[in-house]
Parts: structure tokens; C-alpha cells; sequence
């Protein structure tokens, strides 16, 4: 777990949980240095005074330094204490990392007049380095096997799925927009052309794709979607189609999907539609 602090933080009285079901609007801007920047706006309902805000259904490769939060709503009014950042993510060995001095209940398969029936064994966890450690009774047992585990529920600081979490201070109840931004990692993209030819050799068509490779984690649905490009990436002059001893008759342009802009030594493509990436 990630945290970072801001001064005056303390303890909230209120938690409050958001998920994609309050998205309002989402941007993605991916660079070819293999990382994005991604801002997600919701509307959320916020009581007055601290609260604890887990911030669900992000990407699993975010930078948790870059991370940023303002209330568009009201943005004197919500104020950062505290920020986390939550990947200790759940999986069987971390469950029961967390049950280490709680019970859990073991279940054993037993076979009995061909039948099979299951047998419910309480026992306390004391260690699990190499391997579990119990207490069943009065006895400590290492060694001891199951079908399965039950737990009787999840650890509070155990997460299905990242999670940003902050400890807010609230000046303004009821709802407000909010827009929290990231960098994450593990995105990239790049531009592939193919000319084509006619059989007559005077006609030539100039195709171009994007390509956007997504290993962050999450998929981004309904997205408003820039690339940025370097000068390494620079969009070269179109290839003459006359040096190629062919008159330069282009077929009927397709209609742009991208519009381009010139910043600085980069150039930004803004898709001029939403789109969905996995």
C-alpha cells in the first residue's frame, strides 16, 4: 500500500465507495512512451467532514505519485488529508497472510459407505510462513490438510481490484463532481500506413491505422481519446507517388478520424468520436 499524507490529517467518520456506476466522463491520453494519462469524472453524494472515499475500478498500473483529485463542484470547499493507494490485491495466499490470529473454518471430504460427506473442523491460524500453522483445541497442528477454507468474511484492508482511497475533508454536503487524474503504466501506441496500388498504376490509396496497446489493468469504456506523439514519432511528409513514375491521383479520402495539433516538439491526435479500449 501506497500512502502519502497532507498536514492536520485524522481519522473520518464517514466512508463512502465509487465505481464506474457514477462515471459522468472519461479522457485518456496515451503517449508513446508507454504510459497514459487518464481522467476520470464522477458525481458523487458527500456528507460534511472527513470522509473516507475508496475510489474503485481504476487501472492496476497506475503511478500513485501522479495521482490528483479536485472537486469540480466546489473546488475550495474538499480539501486532500490523506491519499492510498491499495494493490495488496486478493488471492488466496493473502487472505490468509490477513486471518493470522483469527478462525477460519476447514472443511474435509470424507468417504463413508461410498458416500461422501463434509466434515467442518474449526481452527485458529497462528502463522502462515512455509506453510499454514493452527490451533485446533488445544493442539498445534502443521501438516493439516483440506478440501477447502471458510472464511467468514473479507479483511477490510483487503481489495478484489485497485483501489485509490482518500481521506477527504468536506466543507459542502450533498453532491458534487469530481475529476481524479493519473499516469498509468503499460499503455502505448503506433501508427502502421499501407499504400495500395490500383492494377493501372494510377491510382493509389494511403491508408493508416492506430494501434493502442492497453496492459493496464482495466479496460476504458466510452472514452474521449488523444495520442501524443515526439519527435521520434513525427509525422513524416506523404510519400510521392510521382517519384514512383505514377500520376498523384489519390481515391476519395475516407473522413478523418483524427484531428492533429502541433505542441511544441509534439503532436496531439484527438479522436473526434468516444471509443472503447480493452
Amino acid at each position: 500500500m501506497a500512502v502519502l499524507f497532507a498536514p492536520g490529517g485524522r481519522a473520518a467518520q464517514n466512508t463512502e465507495s465509487s465505481t464506474l456506476a457514477d462515471q459522468k466522463d472519461l479522457a485518456v491520453t496515451v503517449y508513446n512512451s508507454n504510459i497514459a494519462l487518464v481522467r476520470d469524472v464522477r458525481r458523487l453524494r458527500l456528507p460534511t467532514g472527513a470522509v473516507d472515499l475508496r475510489f474503485m475500478d481504476i487501472a492496476a498500473k497506475v503511478n500513485p505519485a501522479t495521482v490528483h483529485i479536485v472537486s469540480l463542484t466546489a473546488p475550495k470547499e474538499l480539501t486532500v488529508l490523506e491519499q492510498n493507494y491499495e494493490y495488496d490485491l486478493l488471492n488466496p495466499q493473502k487472505l490468509l497472510d490477513k486471518y493470522v490470529g483469527k478462525e477460519v473454518t476447514l472443511v474435509r471430504l470424507r468417504t463413508e459407505n461410498n458416500s461422501t460427506k463434509e466434515e467442518y473442523v474449526k481452527a485458529a491460524l497462528l502463522a502462515n510462513n512455509e506453510g499454514p500453522v493452527w490451533r485446533v483445541g488445544n493442539e498445534i497442528v502443521t501438516g493439516m490438510g483440506s478440501d477447502r477454507l471458510v472464511f467468514p468474511d473479507l479483511p477490510e484492508n483487503l481489495y478484489s481490484k485497485p483501489t485509490l482511497l482518500w481521506l477527504l475533508e468536506n466543507e459542502r454536503a450533498g453532491e458534487q463532481t469530481v475529476e481524479a487524474s493519473y499516469l498509468t503504466g503499460d499503455m502505448n501506441w503506433n501508427a502502421d500506413y499501407v499504400l495500395t496500388v490500383a492494377s493501372d498504376q494510377k491510382v493509389a490509396d494511403l491508408n493508416g491505422w492506430v494501434t493502442i496497446v492497453n496492459n493496464s489493468g482495466t479496460a476504458f469504456k466510452n472514452a474521449q481519446l488523444q495520442l501524443v506523439a515526439g519527435e521520434v514519432h513525427r509525422v513524416e511528409q506523404p510519400v510521392s507517388v510521382e517519384s514512383m513514375g505514377m500520376a498523384r491521383k489519390m481515391a476519395k479520402a475516407e473522413r478523418p478520424q483524427f484531428a492533429q495539433e502541433a505542441i511544441s516538439e509534439y503532436h496531439l491526435y484527438t479522436l473526434g468520436r468516444r471509443t472503447n479500449l480493452q
